[in-house]
């Protein structure tokens, strides 16, 4: 028999990684989206000079390219997660990657700031579809045991487009002129479209989740022209009784019992929308969460607006060398968001009931030590290093928070969870560049408006957002073994009634 190729090796190592060439695709696929989403932003950074010498504005209004984003997804998202748990996924995804590349366009061909900022605004409304979409497939796609894992393999999308955004549309806006720099996405976004109408629809409630049969997704027509469902192999205890049995173990060892004013005993999806929202925000921890991610998702969205503007003012270096040093720093980041998530896993299968929000706690009050003084100081050589080791912090407390959200919801109540916590999510990262810029000019401005001085302190202030963070994970650390508990039994309890009436409103 032949040997393998080391490429071809390397190749089928990797799928292992990932669970099989099935889950890989998913993987990837949901991760492509993601950077597609990231890539604009960094584009928005890089095209930072250009943008305020063609339209004649200053740092608050190029903060409001993304700010306007994020406002008008905000508005979106909680209709798009009540949607998630009532319609195909896949579908969903792909008609909204489709619509964001036509707003690609529309920004490409702006002849005033008025129309980039009326493009930017639709973009928002289009690409609210991320977020609840992609952590629902999340819960249904991958096992609880590799559930924060696997969100830092796709999370990591978002930071390899952020680069892609800082590099290649820095050099294509350098080389041409800042409407290339978005155009070119337009292309990406027509790969994705065709992916995703090909990606698998699993089985809600976490089935398709189960540790058996992971390499073995089938794909079956369902008689639409190429859309597919995913039916799950069962293995021999049943097709959900091994996800259940990860988390539930460590419940169960930490001797903790539910809510059970919120233990739910049938198909929620049937309730009013205002009463799922209400139960959404009455588990504590998800509350908590949401409010922690908030915080770090608004200091990064800050800190990315401004990176590359940052770097050439304060050491006096040109644009090209600082969007290569803002991708070195996002190297930092992609090293944490791979292993955060596998810290947290790891801890859980060793029984830490509370990993995945211990793992983001550790990470979120350590980063102002790292960053605080790598923007204080004026020596690159200095700062570079500790650049690194703030984001790679930064960027390993998200896969966690993410996949322990899932864990405190009942899983039919995924797409509406993160609706609720994405809208507020992206009203943080609405107002961080806006806020970020305003600071700049008008609080800690220097000798002008758009210097390295503002900037700098700006950065250094509101580093107290991510120890705000910090100190909720430490409030979740304590709420989140019982809600764990409590979502547990309200999935066991909806699977044994088959029922479809009302959730029950306490």
């Amino acid at each position: 028999m032949k040997a393998p190729t080391p490429a071809k090796a390397l190749v089928s190592r990797g799928l292992r990684a990932l669970g099989g060439p099935a889950r890989a695709r998913i993987a990837l696929t949901l991760a492509a989206t993601l950077a597609l989403d990231g890539a604009d932003k960094g584009t928005v950074s890089a095209m930072a000079s250009q943008l305020k010498h063609t339209f004649g504005i200053d740092n608050t209004e190029v903060g409001l390219l993304v700010s306007v984003v994020a406002l008008s997804s905000a508005v979106f998202t909680i209709p798009v997660g009540l949607l998630t748990d009532r319609t195909r996924r896949t579908r969903l995804l792909a008609i909204s990657v489709a619509l964001w590349g036509t707003a690609m366009i529309l920004a490409g061909i702006s002849p005033s700031y008025v129309w980039l900022l009326s493009s930017r605004a639709a973009l928002g409304a289009v690409s609210a579809t991320a977020g609840p979409t992609i952590a629902s497939l999340m819960g249904d796609y991958f096992p609880v045991k590799d559930r924060a894992r696997m969100f830092g393999l796709v999370l990591a999308g978002e930071l390899l487009g952020t680069g892609l955004g800082f590099a290649l549309s820095g050099s294509i806006g350098s080389f041409l002129t800042w409407r290339f720099a978005f155009l070119w996405l337009v292309l990406p976004a027509g790969v994705l479209v065709w992916r995703l109408s090909r990606l698998p629809e699993p089985e809600r409630g976490g089935q398709s989740g189960s540790e058996h049969g992971q390499e073995d997704l089938e794909e079956e027509p369902d008689g639409s022209g190429g859309s597919r469902e995913t039916r799950q192999k069962p293995g021999p205890d049943g097709p959900e009784r091994q996800d259940e049995d990860i988390a539930g173990a460590a419940v169960r060892r930490a001797r903790v019992e539910p809510h059970e004013r919120l233990v739910l005993d049938s198909d929620p999806r049937t309730a009013s929308k205002w009463w799922s929202i209400r139960y959404v925000l009455r588990v504590r921890t998800n509350l908590v969460l949401i409010a922690a991610s908030a915080l770090g998702y608004f200091y990064f969205a800050g800190l990315r607006s401004f990176a590359t503007l940052y770097t050439t003012h304060h050491y006096g270096i040109p644009t090209s060398v600082a969007t290569s040093l803002v991708l070195v720093v996002g190297i930092g980041a992609l090293a944490g968001v791979l292993s955060g998530g596998r810290i947290a896993d790891r801890l859980l299968r060793g029984g830490r009931v509370n990993a995945r929000a211990l793992v983001p706690t550790v990470c979120m009050l350590a980063v102002p030590f790292a960053l605080a003084p790598a923007i204080y100081v004026d020596s690159l050589g200095v700062a570079l290093p500790l650049l690194v080791t703030g984001t790679m912090l930064l960027g390993a407390a998200n896969p966690p928070l993410d996949a322990a959200r899932l864990d405190i919801l009942p899983p039919l109540m995924w797409g509406t969870g993160e609706g609720v916590r994405t809208m507020l999510r992206t009203l943080c990262e609405a107002a961080a560049p806006t806020l970020f810029g305003y600071f700049s000019t008008s609080v800690f401005a220097g000798h002008s408006g758009d210097n390295a001085t503002g900037l700098e302190y700006t950065l250094l202030f509101f580093l107290f957002a991510l120890v705000g963070a910090g100190l909720l994970g430490l409030v979740a650390m304590r709420s989140y073994p019982r809600d764990l508990a409590t979502a547990e039994e309200s999935a066991r309890r909806i699977r044994e009634s088959g029922r479809t009436q009302p959730a029950r409103r306490s």
